[in-house]
């Protein structure tokens, strides 16, 4: 019988919960979760997305991305604006507090990458981003 540490997706889910403990404890100032980091992030990208698109895109449930969106609101980090396609659809907008604390976070992050995966040299680590994005494409497209 194969031992625990022998079954990959039991690796990955055990690397996604430590990777999440340590984001959480670098943001637990600012009062944001991992979650919401994410969601500012994938904002970072885009001029504007549909809550519901948001849901579908990150993997969370509708009713966690109102609240998401709401607590991100009140800091002034994201706002939400009518669709410029359909005024009765709300997109979800970065603003520029928003992007100004994902600016001040960057290095932090980085910070928990590296503590992450301290074990692993620079080609290591880039060859195991490369693998993770090839395996991950279906579920995060």
């Amino acid at each position: 019988m194969r031992g625990l540490h022998a079954d990959t997706g039991y690796l990955l889910y055990r690397l996604g919960l430590r990777s999440g403990q340590l984001f959480n404890t670098f943001l637990q100032e600012s009062g944001l979760r991992l979650r919401h980091y994410a969601l500012l992030r994938f904002l970072a990208t885009s001029e504007g997305v549909l809550q519901r698109e948001l849901s579908t895109r990150l993997g969370y449930d509708p009713s966690a991305i109102v609240g998401l969106v709401d607590d991100l609101e009140k800091l002034g980090f994201a706002e939400r604006r009518p669709s410029p396609d359909d005024r009765r659809s709300r997109i979800v907008v970065l603003t520029e507090d928003g992007r100004g604390f994902l600016r001040d976070t960057d290095e932090a992050g980085l910070r928990v990458t590296n503590e992450l995966l301290g074990s692993l040299a620079p080609a290591e680590r880039e060859s195991l981003h490369t693998l993770l994005l090839r395996v991950a494409e279906d579920g995060l497209a």
